[in-house]
């Protein structure tokens, strides 16, 4: 299996040979998906982005942890005073614009460290405007209060395990349900920032097309079926994966070589030859298996959420012909892009100006045994 990124649209596309009987309209629909961690990141970006308090907080913690990072008498100082406090000696992270979640870590650090920092700060009049004002220290802790708890998020989907689309649909229910549910102990700060969240996820993924298409992966994803499908979307969703199941099973040519031949060509005939000639021939129709066999998945139960869907579908493609083509159809869409990026990053890394002459062949075993070793 191979994997293009679309860097316009942030898109990943697969180029599996088992998922040939995708529609020229599925791979448009596909298309549209981008990185599911890139738009979360949009969306906690703009979340705090037309805020003025956010915006003089996050920008003194930036000052402030530049000042640390350039000074080693004031990382020496911070130290003594961690050790003097008690404080983790921990050191201060700083925000990067392309780091997921960079932000929530520094804001997190800072006021860890808050005592430790406004100790040194406060010894020296050069650096008492860098002391965080009680104000700044709500505000912080209002931001990191609603981004923490995404900050599991966001380090699993950066991760270069396998993350299939059949996610979204869960995931975007937990977050809205859960993770990023108004509490009681909320600031007015934190509710809006939460809220602005959910507000972006959503109108990122209320395309009808989208919602569909996500609707689909998540019946054919075993851990899952119909859990995450509203009630009145259920049989649309049924009904389109028996289309789908028709075609498949229209489009597969196998060739059918009856037993009563096969002894025939020997001179030979079995007792169950004389039943066949006495029995009509009935052809068993396609809808009726398609229906048996979406049934009987239905009903079976679902799987922990920490098994492997595709691994599930190899042990049960047996009992599901059919609908285990389908199922590696939707499955092998990936819903983030940082396994493909961090590809692209190994790359670059292998190919370099004094390499800059290696064939493709030695490229792609090089890349292999720099990601399997």
């Amino acid at each position: 299996m191979s994997w293009g990124l679309c860097e316009k649209n942030q898109t990943c596309i697969t180029t599996d040979n088992a998922a040939n009987v995708i529609k020229a309209a599925e791979l448009n629909e596909w298309m549209r998906l981008q990185c599911f961690g890139h738009r979360l990141h949009l969306a906690i970006e703009n979340s705090v982005k037309n805020e003025p308090r956010v915006r003089r907080a996050t920008g003194l913690c930036k000052e402030l942890v530049g000042h640390f990072s350039h000074s080693w008498k004031k990382k020496s100082k911070l130290t003594d005073a961690q050790k003097e406090l008690k404080l983790p000696e921990h050191s201060l992270v700083t925000e990067c614009q392309t780091r997921w979640g960079s932000r929530q870590r520094m804001v997190d650090r800072v006021l860890e460290q808050s005592k430790a920092l406004t100790q040194v700060l406060s010894d020296d009049r050069k650096t008492r405007h860098l002391v965080p004002t009680w104000q700044d220290i709500e505000v912080l802790e209002s931001i990191n209060s609603a981004l923490k708890p995404l900050q599991e998020f966001t380090d699993i989907l950066s991760c270069e395990e396998y993350v299939s689309v059949s996610y979204l649909k869960p995931v975007l229910y937990l977050l809205k349900n859960t993770t990023l549910a108004a509490k009681e102990e909320d600031t007015d700060l934190t509710k809006t920032i939460k809220s602005k969240i959910i507000a972006y996820l959503e109108k990122n993924y209320n395309d009808p097309e989208t919602q569909e298409l996500l609707d689909v992966a998540s019946l054919v994803d075993p851990r899952f079926k119909k859990d995450y499908i509203s009630p009145e979307n259920v049989t649309r969703i049924e009904d389109r994966v028996r289309v789908e199941m028709e075609e498949i099973a229209r489009t597969e040519k196998r060739p059918h070589v009856s037993d009563t031949g096969a002894t025939e060509k020997k001179g030979l005939r079995s007792v169950g030859s004389l039943f066949t000639k006495q029995t009509p021939s009935a052809a068993v129709r396609v809808e009726a298996v398609i229906d048996a066999e979406l049934n009987s998945y239905l009903m079976a139960p679902v799987i922990t959420g920490e098994s492997d869907p595709l691994a599930w579908w190899k042990i049960h493609t047996v009992n599901f012909p059919i609908l285990s083509r389908l199922a590696r159809k939707y499955l092998c869409v990936p819903a983030t892009s940082s396994p493909s990026e961090r590809l692209f990053s190994a790359s670059g890394n292998i190919v370099t100006c004094e390499r800059a002459c290696l064939k493709p062949e030695m490229v792609d075993m090089l890349v292999f045994l720099a990601k399997k070793l």
